[in-house]
């Protein structure tokens, strides 16, 4: 297949265009010609220059290419940053810009990504049908995406996968986000202030979420798209097991910190309906930890 991923120099996104490439696809990649992330495989690809606004030379890049799929990841993503910044909004406009170019160009699958925040996480195991109850603007941003997307693709008679990712963790991950950062601390022997812990969260590698992706461009699939590993863990397990694995565990401070006020207790996804159209994760969490610490 001819895939267009954008967003390919990010942390997912460079998994995404590399399992890609090891398939066998041709790779078109809206990114920055010197993604660090993607070192050793531009050579490999179709690089579009990443300048999501600039929709002219977008489509004249992708009617040379002919996608047959788009997977579009290119979002504003920055650690303690991105929930609440106004930097979404033009990015919502700039999605629905890039729609209509896949829609011109004759790309008949479209992959985009949104989030569990979503949901409404009072009703405990989310489901594909649960009801949305966005509390920040990045939230509301991705929830408005998918719903316009979705009625515009069916108006277009072209397949469109809205994705809610959970949780992930993985190599190459920012170093600012909660385990990397904690992996640091413990293997310099530095303290580290985190909250009780109580909190249950549903945790999937970032390799597994980027087959996922790769799943639902393949099939092609419609609809929305819960991808999560289905596993609750409470944050204190989870840097328990880190711990385990790096060593430290006297380290880590549990209670140092408050919970945030708007800080659900309990995030799990349901992914039956992933699996039902192939997809299988490869990594469990201790093993996913394991590489992920080794690196």
């Amino acid at each position: 297949m001819r895939i267009f991923v954008t967003g390919a120099g990010g942390f997912v996104g460079s998994l995404v265009t590399r399992q890609l490439l090891e398939s066998g696809d041709e790779v078109a990649v809206l990114c920055s010609p010197n993604a660090g992330r993607l070192h050793g495989v531009l050579d490999s690809v179709t690089v579009i220059p990443h300048r999501l606004a600039h929709r002219a030379e977008i489509r004249a890049a992708l009617e040379a290419f002919r996608p047959d799929a788009c997977i579009h990841l290119a979002w504003y993503a920055e650690p303690g940053k991105y929930l609440d910044s106004p930097e979404n909004i033009p990015l919502l406009q700039q999605s629905l810009d890039l729609l209509e170019t896949l829609i011109s160009v004759g790309c008949g699958r479209v992959v985009m990504v949104g989030t569990c925040a979503e949901y409404d996480t009072d009703f405990g195991y989310l489901r594909e049908d649960t009801p949305r109850k966005p509390a920040t603007i990045y939230a509301a941003c991705k929830l408005s995406l998918g719903l316009v997307v979705q009625q515009r693709a069916a108006a277009a008679n072209i397949h469109f996968a809205w994705a809610r990712l959970f949780y992930l963790y993985g190599p190459g991950e920012d170093s600012r986000r909660l385990i990397p950062s904690l992996v640091a601390a413990l293997k310099q022997g530095k303290p580290f202030d985190a909250t009780l812990g109580e909190q249950v969260r549903d945790y999937l590698h970032a390799h597994d979420v980027a087959s996922a992706l790769i799943t639902l461009a393949r099939q092609p699939a419609s609809g929305v798209y819960n991808i999560s590993s289905g596993i609750p863990i409470t944050l204190r397990a989870l840097m328990e097991t880190v711990a385990e694995i790096v060593g430290g565990r006297h380290l880590i401070r549990f209670g140092a910190l408050p919970y945030r006020p708007w800080e659900p207790m309990f995030i799990c996804g349901d992914n039956r309906k992933l699996k039902a159209i192939g997809w299988t994760p490869r990594y469990g969490l201790q093993e996913g930890l394991k590489e992920m610490v080794a690196l």
